[in-house]
């Protein structure tokens, strides 16, 4: 007895506690449930986490929009009293008369002088370079070093490495997005009915996984790369056959211990259907796993593109790829800083998402009370 009257106290002065807090006004007006602010407090609380997000969001904002920081072509060019735009629409020469009808080079000299012979002025993003844009006048022969040109150098080819970091950030960020969240669409789906139906299914269902996950998915895509060049919509395909069980255990074991629950059964006898059991009253607390692992999954899918792109076997050659910035700081030893950039890009990466995991970890700990 003494038992349930601490434990009924210790949870109204918890009750208190959250209802002392300055910000109840606008807890009341929030349309959030009081869990979800507490969850949201917990990650709050999580400083390292909390500005890893924003962190990442900013870097990630920024890389959506690199055609307008690093660009070959001018965002706006003003010529004879009318304004163009390169970056959305293609003008040939023979509008800033010139004699070919071929896409203008505003980066050449020559159309350089036919700009300006109007008193015209062009306005160039803050890299002169896309990420497969070659400059012509480097001093030193490819990889050249930092200069005021490029500022983190060029690579062996003569492209900047700045553009190709920018591009290829965001290329691996959008991969490892759309990895993660059709890989975890469909492996919930295929948890819950392996945890929900149970007994035939469930043991079925566990030795087709087994057999799946035995299969050895990089020599299949040595295999595939062999045959055909893997485009970034065939490579995700590839890697989706076999990542999309990373949830499947976690939703599957979530399904098996809440599928005998009282409310479950009472469900069931009051004729409610198979599918809005599974998916109104137990995935909302299946989802509290799989959104705690989902961080870490996008880590490892946005690793395995780098590992498969390092190896050669990842996006077409010319790509925007981190991997293919470390290959080739492996291949040009006297070469630092494509190595040492490449690495800190994608360091900084994974550490900021590995940050946030932990956050999202701590927020759905219901261990964890707000202090």
């Amino acid at each position: 007895m003494e038992q349930k009257i601490t434990a009924q106290q210790g949870e109204e002065a918890e009750s208190k506690a959250f209802l002392d807090k300055p910000k109840l006004k606008e807890r009341k007006k929030s349309r959030l449930s009081p869990i979800n602010i507490r969850r949201w407090q917990n990650f709050k609380a999580n400083k390292r986490g909390f500005w890893s997000l924003w962190v990442f969001l900013i870097l990630f904002f920024l890389s959506l929009f690199s055609e307008f920081i690093a660009n070959d072509k001018p965002l706006l060019v003003q010529f004879d009293g009318q304004y163009y735009s390169p970056v959305f629409k293609v003008y040939p020469e023979t509008t800033f008369g010139g004699e070919f009808e071929t896409e203008a080079d505003y980066r050449d000299p020559f159309v350089k002088e036919l700009i300006e012979k109007k008193s015209g002025r062009i306005f160039w993003p803050l890299i002169r370079y896309r990420y497969d844009t070659i400059n012509l006048d480097l001093p030193v022969p490819a990889p050249a070093p930092p200069s005021a040109e490029n500022w983190l150098g060029t690579d062996d080819q003569g492209r900047d490495v700045v553009a190709r970091l920018l591009y290829g950030f965001r290329i691996s960020v959008l991969f490892g997005l759309v990895l993660t969240l059709i890989s975890s669409v469909i492996g919930v789906f295929a948890g819950a009915v392996q945890g929900y139906f149970g007994g035939w299914v469930d043991l079925i269902f566990q030795r087709v996984i087994e057999i799946w996950t035995s299969v050895p998915s990089l020599y299949l895509l040595i295999i595939i790369a062999s045959i055909i060049e893997p485009t970034f919509w065939i490579l995700l395909f590839i890697l989706l056959l076999f990542s999309w069980v990373a949830l499947v255990g976690v939703v599957r074991a979530e399904f098996l211990r809440g599928r005998n629950f009282e409310y479950i059964n009472a469900a069931r006898a009051l004729g409610v259907s198979n599918s809005k059991i599974m998916f109104k009253h137990l995935l909302p607390n299946a989802m509290v796993a799989t959104l705690t692992f989902m961080p870490f999954i996008l880590n490892g899918s946005i690793a395995t593109l780098t590992s498969l792109d390092f190896l050669g076997f990842g996006l077409p050659p010319g790509s925007p790829s981190l991997g293919e910035l470390l290959a080739q700081g492996k291949a040009n030893l006297q070469a630092p800083w494509l190595g040492i950039s490449g690495f800190l890009v994608i360091a900084v990466m994974l550490s900021l998402l590995v940050f946030i995991g932990e956050a999202v970890r701590d927020a759905l700990d219901p261990r964890k009370t707000f202090q």
